[in-house]
């Protein structure tokens, strides 16, 4: 069976949900070789108090890993938002073929919507930009999270 980009975004929403019920921001990331995954995560930083606790980071990191190589060519990251300044710097760094992201970042969003570093033909290696994939979904995890946390805030 041929997976698409729908298939592999529903993964990375899973993640995305783990973040919530650990109490992150619900942002998941996956990352996919030929058709087999090779890292899954989800944003960590409350937890591990660690700013570089991205769901995308850690996700390369640990693809990094499974390949044995900084060099993830030939690979699709998959992600619940579009990714920040750190995140898309780290993707270009380590030579991702493909970002594709769910929610656009109105405020940090570095995949187009407040620059794109992934395709500034600056750096010596661009990454392809997919977004919208399930969009709707993903920003809806987002949104409702963050009502959470104004409502609990206003009960106090």
């Amino acid at each position: 069976m041929l997976r698409n980009d729908d298939y592999f975004m529903e993964l990375a929403i899973e993640e995305a949900r783990l973040a919530e019920e650990a109490g992150e921001v619900p942002i998941g990331a996956v990352i996919v070789k030929e058709g087999i995954v090779l890292a899954r995560a989800h944003n960590l930083r409350e937890m591990e108090q660690r700013s570089i606790a991205h769901a995308e980071i850690l996700a390369i990191d640990e693809a990094c890993r499974q390949l044995g190589s900084w060099r993830l060519e030939d690979t699709t990251l998959y992600v619940t938002l579009e990714p920040c300044p750190m995140c898309a710097g780290a993707m270009v760094l380590s030579r991702v073929k493909r970002v594709v992201y769910g929610a656009s970042d109105p405020k940090g969003g570095c995949a187009g919507t407040l620059m794109n570093l992934l395709d500034d033909s600056r750096f010596n290696h661009q990454v392809e930009v997919v977004k919208g994939i399930k969009g709707e979904e993903c920003g809806e995890l987002l949104t409702s999270f963050f009502r959470r946390i104004r409502e609990k805030k206003k009960k106090k």
